[in-house]
């Protein structure tokens, strides 16, 4: 079994939605997959993520909502922050759990979303960032393509570098319908960063990308299909992308 680590270079980048998409690509590419969010802060009204819910209705395997995230915290802010104020402390041992209780399951790719940025904090002193980078899992990087994202973008990359984990390629999810430029900036990335190009999501009406209409859907499927042929591609070259 694969497992794949989905980063953004913020919050709100669209890693939910990019896994959603690969979920049903891989899907139809007929690999059963699974989507995972260890760490969720914020809930809906049945008191549970709204985000994970979407991972466990993908997943090609039925999911109790705890396998796919196993620590929820109430308040959407920062998951450290959100641990204080709850009496609880984010661990490795959390992280690992999580793998050990999916590890048996009839898939052959786990997609594990990160939450918020690459350097999301545990707690005064270890970031998200260093479970991955521990566990040698492979990163896909979601860049919200919005104004301001280049920095984002280029910092997030040299952190990753730096890191030494092993980056699969870069997803360019437009999430400002009103971007300047927007072709401009993703051809500057595309030159800039070390990774390829998985694809370019277009923007998505925020109603509509919730969405599972007959003809939205068959959109969805597509795009899944040509992200999760390129990162397939990505996963199984030996330059390791």
């Amino acid at each position: 079994m694969h497992s794949i680590f989905i980063t953004g270079t913020d919050t709100d980048a669209g890693k939910t939605y990019v896994s959603r998409l690969l979920l049903k690509g891989l899907a139809a590419l007929n690999i059963r997959a699974l989507g995972l969010k260890p760490i969720a802060a914020g809930v809906d009204a049945d008191g549970q993520n709204a985000d994970a819910k979407w991972l466990q209705a993908l997943s090609a395997v039925p999911l109790s909502y705890a396998q796919v995230n196993p620590v929820l915290l109430q308040a959407p802010v920062a998951p450290h922050l959100a641990a204080v104020n709850e009496g609880l402390h984010l661990s490795f041992e959390d992280l690992d759990q999580l793998l050990q209780d999916t590890a048996t399951l009839d898939v052959e790719l786990r997609l594990i979303e990160g939450a918020g940025g690459w350097l999301l904090p545990l707690d005064h002193q270890l970031y998200f960032a260093d479970w991955v980078q521990q566990r040698q899992l492979p990163v896909v990087l979601v860049v919200g393509m919005k104004l301001g994202c280049l920095n984002h973008a280029m910092l997030t990359a040299r952190e990753l570098q730096r890191s030494g984990v092993r980056v699969l390629g870069w997803v360019a999810n437009s999430i400002d319908p009103n971007m300047l430029l927007l072709t401009e900036n993703i051809l500057d990335l595309s030159k800039r960063l070390p990774w390829p190009l998985l694809g370019v999501v277009p923007y998505q009406h925020p109603a509509l990308a919730q969405s599972e209409a007959t003809v939205q859907d068959q959109v969805q499927v597509q795009l899944g299909l040509d992200l999760a042929s390129a990162l397939l591609k990505q996963l199984n070259s030996p330059a390791g992308g």
